[in-house]
Parts: structure tokens; C-alpha cells; sequence
């Protein structure tokens, strides 16, 4: 018997996508094993990585977990760590673009930009202050049926806060 079909889809280990660490795989099993937060199990249909205490979904692209949203706080929450992070390391967001298959979840919670005189730019929608685009669909490009958001940033060099310095 081949060694490699004694595991899941993944291998004989994956990185849990919660804590990141090293999870093995239960042999003869579709599950992950993690001590930290429980049992994964890998669906080789879907090829999603089901968290069995929550049902949360993941899937992976380029060696990276993207977790699937059923919920437009979920990705919300997400962008909103994400901005925190780009800011932190001294960059600005400039745009956001989401995965065009949470366009009916997220469209709600986005806010209608106005104008200065408050004409409605209705084509212009945006979230936490930042212009909104919706990706193109997965079948012209297939990372976009994985990944749930990209941040477009300023080029160049980071931006630091405060842009003046007290000491130099």
C-alpha cells in the first residue's frame, strides 16, 4: 500500500490554521489533529479543511489557509485585522478588494460615498473609509475562489506615523 494514501488530501501534516503549528495528520483518517483547538477534518471533494467543533471552513492557496465566510461580520473582522496590520507596519490602504462570491453577503454593511455637496456616488462604495472593488470571478482568475480580500496600498515607502519627529 502507498504510505501517501494512508493520509488526507494535505500530507502527513499540516499548519493549523488557527495557531499555525505543525498538526499531524491521523492515519487511515481524514483528520488533523490539533492540541490547541481540536480536530480538523480534510475533505478531498471540496478540498476544504472543516474545523469540526465550529464547522469553520478553510481552504488553502499557495501554501496559506484562507478561511470561508458564511458570515459578513467574519470577513469583516478580517479586513479590519488586516488594515490594522498594513497600518502597523507604517503602510496605508488605498483599496479594497473583495472576492467577487461575498458580494451579496458583505453589500449591505457597505457605505454609499457622498460627495462634499451630498450628491450619492452610487457606484462608489466603500468600507472603513476605503474605495470597494469586487474581484473578477474565479474562472478568469482561480486564486479568487480561495482568497477573500486583497488591500491595494500606497507604492513606495512606508508611511510613518507621526510624520514628524520630536527627536532627531
Amino acid at each position: 500500500m502507498d504510505p501517501a494514501l494512508q493520509y488526507p488530501i494535505f500530507g502527513a501534516e499540516i499548519k493549523c490554521p488557527h495557531c499555525r503549528q505543525t498538526i499531524p495528520a491521523l492515519t487511515l483518517t481524514d483528520t488533523y489533529l490539533c492540541s490547541r483547538h481540536g480536530a480538523f477534518e480534510a475533505d478531498p471533494k471540496t478540498e476544504e479543511l472543516v474545523h469540526l467543533q465550529s464547522g469553520r471552513c478553510w481552504r488553502m492557496w499557495e501554501g496559506q489557509w484562507y478561511r470561508q465566510h458564511t458570515h459578513p461580520d467574519g470577513i469583516r473582522f478580517e479586513i479590519h485585522e488586516a488594515l490594522d496590520r498594513l497600518y502597523t507596519q507604517g503602510y496605508r490602504a488605498t483599496r479594497v478588494i473583495i472576492a467577487n462570491r461575498y458580494k451579496d453577503l458583505v453589500s449591505s454593511y457597505l457605505e454609499k460615498h457622498r460627495s462634499r455637496w451630498g450628491e450619492s456616488k452610487s457606484d462608489q462604495l466603500r468600507l472603513y473609509g476605503l474605495p470597494i472593488a469586487f474581484s473578477p470571478d474565479e474562472e478568469e482568475e482561480p486564486r479568487w475562489g480561495v482568497i477573500n480580500f486583497d488591500l491595494e496600498k500606497e507604492p513606495g515607502v512606508p508611511v510613518r506615523y507621526p510624520y514628524f519627529r520630536l527627536f532627531e
